[in-house]
């Protein structure tokens, strides 16, 4: 099984990433892990955690002349904010009165649970792993997982479709979601320059009353042959496990698959994808005979992929760290206060996204690894390409 983990704080010293289960001979390009992470940092709304970071990937195991090995890969993400933190978060006992306590919790953060959780006097320890900073740590674990799928044919992606009420009001196709990973400058990651604006817009008016925006991005799955997944155990659904994969991200607190949404308030002839055969696959394409006319599944059907791209959409909360803070109360003295304020973003859509894309192309990865297996890319291409075979011929 393809199988990650991350460690690390936020202003510890630095962020640890593991992948197992890769076959050995996949290719690995640190200049694309690190624009991986790049994309991660940008777009607008971001704050000044982003001005100090310039997340690279220093990749420690499992890779030897640009190949994986079959052995589990360690990756390490410095953290360059750590010179300020070192006196205030040592890891031996240090200086009890250089600590910065969070002396309040912040409404929407983990600050209360955690601390009432691990009996902790205030919630620094609690941010520090909380924090969205660890998602860092992800993107290059995904970085790792889109390399795989390229391998046999898969590309995953994302895009902005709405930033508080500002929303793409029309459909995008794979070659403009594709294309704006390509881009050398991050607005708000939307396909539409007029949207993108009034997506712009909305981040403009909560930057002049201090508070933050949420919105919705949307992760596309490119290239992916019907078949993967399984209707056979409700934990081994693809369905299920993006789910709990994108919704696993900060701040996300509702995963949409196609039309989820507005299908439950639709008739099902509306809703489902008829089925035609061709006769032949479509050119380009070719996984089998069988046509749909439209994608409102999202490329899933019981949990099992059926060829078409798989969608899936993330909802995020607004920033819960305000520079107009909600009210709260002190961890000393438990009387009425305003919640602490930690350095914050005012929009982070476009970079959950790209987080979003590493949640989805390790899930995709792990699920393709446990249909084709192979210790080798070799021995997994050959397999791949076996199956393509079988179904083109059903």
């Amino acid at each position: 099984m393809l199988r990650f983990s991350t460690a690390g704080e936020s202003h510890g010293e630095s962020l640890v990433a593991t992948v197992s289960g890769m076959p050995a001979g996949v290719t690995v390009d640190q200049e694309f892990v690190d624009r991986e992470l790049w994309r991660r940092q940008k777009g607008y709304g971001r704050g000044g955690r982003m001005r100090i970071e310039k997340d690279t990937a220093h990749i420690l195991s499992g890779v030897r002349h640009g190949k994986t090995i079959g052995s589990p890969i360690a990756m390490v993400l410095a953290n360059n904010d750590w010179k300020n933190w070192v006196d205030i978060l040592p890891v031996e006992v240090g200086d009890a009165t250089k600590h910065k306590a969070v002396a309040s919790p912040r409404p929407g953060h983990a600050d209360l649970a955690g601390s009432l959780k691990y009996d902790f006097p205030d919630a620094r320890y609690v941010l520090e792993r909380a924090s969205a900073r660890e998602s860092a740590a992800r993107v290059a674990a995904g970085a790792v997982a889109k390399l795989l799928l390229r391998a046999v044919g898969v590309e995953v992606a994302s895009h902005v479709i709405r930033v508080g009420k500002a929303e793409l009001g029309r459909a995008a196709t794979w070659e403009e979601i594709a294309a704006l990973q390509l881009k050398d400058e991050v607005l708000l990651n939307c396909v539409d320059s007029e949207a993108e604006a009034a997506m712009k817009a909305e981040v403009d008016a909560v930057l002049r009353t201090g508070d933050t925006v949420g919105g919705v991005f949307e992760v596309v799955v490119h290239g992916l042959p019907p078949g993967v997944g399984t209707h056979a155990n409700w934990d081994e659904r693809m369905d299920g496990l993006l789910a709990q994969a994108v919704m696993s991200l900060q701040a996300v607190k509702a995963v949409e698959l196609g039309r989820g949404v507005t299908a439950a308030e639709s008739v099902g002839s509306a809703v489902h994808d008829a089925i035609g055969y061709e006769g032949a696959p479509e050119e380009g394409r070719g996984f089998t005979k069988f046509s749909r006319e439209q994608n409102n599944a999202g490329g899933i059907e019981g949990g099992i992929s059926n060829g078409e791209d798989v969608v899936v959409r993330g909802y995020l909360k607004p920033i819960s760290t305000l520079r107009r803070p909600l009210g709260s109360v002190s961890f000393e003295t438990r009387e009425p206060v305003k919640a602490a304020y930690e350095r914050s973003d005012v929009c982070v859509v476009p970079a959950a996204g790209v987080a979003a894309e590493a949640m989805v192309a390790l899930t995709v990865a792990r699920l393709v690894v446990e249909k084709f297996g192979g210790d080798s890319l070799r021995e997994m291409q050959r397999n791949f390409n076996g199956y393509c075979e079988q179904i083109r011929a059903y």
